[in-house]
């Protein structure tokens, strides 16, 4: 089993350096496939209340005999329950789900700012937080302002950001804003959700340099951008392969040649968290 290391976060709890995103892993498959990735060493799982998976989650966990206490479980709240009161509701909705007495890191997971309604949200998080129903708090798809007017209005800032990162779009100055403000950055669809970036010439060559896959070459460029990588897979052999990413590492001349395949218009599906809404 790979030895993965770990971040602290700025509350002190301490959060796996990769982890396995759960996006389309439902029902009795999506429990085998996550039930495997805890076999093969996997203790951050990512879900969300939108993924409609949290129980499949929980069912895993039952099932693989680990102790609860030694994985780390993620969710993130949908912006449709950003009330205050409904949040709260849908929280505690989730755990049920899931049958888990507490999440180790709960998410807003859009900002959705023309609803303007996030730091409502956010308030509900830092009671359920209070509660003990959440360890740690955290956003995705967060910009430089709204997480400036989260810590402004509430004294409380995300100790997560998760933003979509991958080598074509890789998104420096909002990882160098996260850095500064000592919000771990967490990268959603580091491969590119299997695009064309797995085909990229530079990638493959830097790969054949180290007898790895091109996989295992960008998680390991956003372990060394100090990021954490949350690649999805539901194939035994991949998700081995994924956690593969500890036994080398990139030369800064290497680093800088990934850096240098980003693109402006890099997002895979146009998502800007300035405009986008998500329910």
């Amino acid at each position: 089993m790979t030895n993965i290391p770990e971040r602290t976060m700025h509350d002190g709890y301490k959060i796996p350096s990769t982890g396995l995103g759960t996006y389309t892993l439902k029902g009795e498959q999506g429990v085998e496939s996550i039930t495997a990735a805890i076999k093969n060493g996997y203790r951050l799982f990512d879900s969300a209340i939108r993924y409609d998976n949290e129980g499949t989650l929980g069912e895993a966990v039952k099932r693989s005999g680990i102790n609860r206490d030694n994985l780390f479980l993620t969710s993130k709240l949908r912006a449709q329950y950003y009330d205050y009161d409904r949040a709260l509701e849908m929280i505690q909705e989730s755990l049920y789900r899931a049958n888990l007495s507490y999440w180790d890191l709960y998410l807003l997971h859009w900002p959705n700012p023309k609803q303007d309604q996030y730091v409502e949200a956010w308030k509900a998080l830092i009671t359920a937080q209070e509660k003990g129903l959440i360890r740690s708090i955290g956003v995705c798809n967060f910009m430089p302002e709204h997480l400036e007017r989260l810590e402004k209005e509430t004294g409380v800032k995300p100790v997560v950001n998760q933003i979509e990162l991958h080598p074509y779009f890789s998104q420096q100055e909002q990882r160098d804003y996260n850095n500064q403000h000592d919000i771990i950055t967490q990268a959603w669809s580091p491969l590119e959700r299997a695009g064309s970036v797995l085909n990229d010439e530079t990638l493959q060559n830097i790969a054949n340099n180290h007898n790895k896959s091109v996989g295992q070459v960008i998680l390991r460029w956003i372990y060394q951008l100090d990021t954490i990588s949350l690649p999805r897979s539901a194939n035994t052999h991949r998700q081995r392969e994924n956690l593969e990413l500890f036994d080398f590492e990139l030369s800064s001349e290497e680093v800088e040649k990934i850096n240098g395949l980003t693109r402006e218009d890099g997002r895979i599906a146009d998502q800007n968290p300035r405009e986008y809404e998500e329910y």
